[in-house]
């Protein structure tokens, strides 16, 4: 509503207020180029007035314990593909699943998981938020990034989690979800990651009859997503405890 507010007073101000440089009667002659220059004008204005109610406010996400949204975030805005917390106590971790809220809450639920963070990651442009990775066009895909204990939980295990949650084998498409950003991906954040995630996935081969599209990548910038988006189903009454068995509905 607000948006929309703002336009309609954008609008009228230009439909009643004409240049100074124009008499009442030069009005009739005003040539048909100011007018698509006032349009254009217009529509840049409204563009990126909306883009500006949009923007993410990193600082405000939610923080640890519940969320690591917010360090994510702080990370990210410095450039930096972490290995580890900032405390130095855990491993990070970044899958795609689908829908991230689904993916979240399935890894919400394994012990040694300390904290999850939904958000965009392997993509081209910065700070993208929910309405531009839904165009497709930005090449991020809707991610999950993690912190866990490697005392308590194998970041091997962790990978066949994410394999468990999808058919591997749908490029492009998870569930009903289908589009560049709900692909499916391993992105590891260190040799050792990334060995691993390659002898998982190599392993995982021998039960499909056709091949494996999960995407093996080093890990990039992870954008941590809209609060909203943050600890969802959760939010929405369904269980993150420990060891949950009761099944993921990623609508809620």
């Amino acid at each position: 509503a607000r948006v929309w507010m703002w336009a309609a007073t954008y609008f009228l101000t230009i439909a009643l207020s004409p240049p100074a440089h124009l008499t009442s009667c030069s009005l009739s002659l005003q040539p048909r180029a100011t007018s698509t220059r006032m349009i254009g004008s217009f529509f840049s204005n409204l563009r990126d007035g909306i883009r500006k109610l949009q923007e993410i406010d990193y600082a405000g996400l939610e923080g640890l314990p519940g969320s690591f949204a917010r360090e994510a975030g702080e990370r990210a805005l410095a450039g930096e593909v972490p290995v580890h917390s900032k405390d130095g106590k855990y491993d990070v971790a970044t899958f795609a699943g689908g829908c991230f809220w689904g993916t979240e809450l399935h890894f919400q639920r394994m012990p040694g998981v300390i904290a999850t963070a939904v958000g965009y990651t392997q993509g081209e442009e910065d700070k993208p938020t929910y309405s531009d990775v839904c165009t497709g066009a930005t090449g991020h895909t809707e991610g999950l990034q993690l912190i866990y204990d490697p005392k308590f939980v194998s970041y091997e295990t962790l990978c066949r989690k994410l394999l468990s949650t999808i058919n591997p084998t749908l490029r492009n498409r998870v569930g009903n979800d289908r589009g560049t950003q709900y692909r499916h991906g391993v992105y590891p954040h260190s040799d050792a990651q990334w060995q691993t995630a390659e002898r998982v996935l190599k392993e995982a081969q021998a039960a499909y009859d056709r091949p494996i599209v999960t995407e093996l990548k080093r890990a990039t910038i992870f954008w941590p997503a809209e609060n909203y988006h943050q600890r969802y189903l959760e939010k929405g009454g369904q269980s993150a405890a420990k060891d949950a068995a009761e099944k993921v509905r990623c609508y809620g």
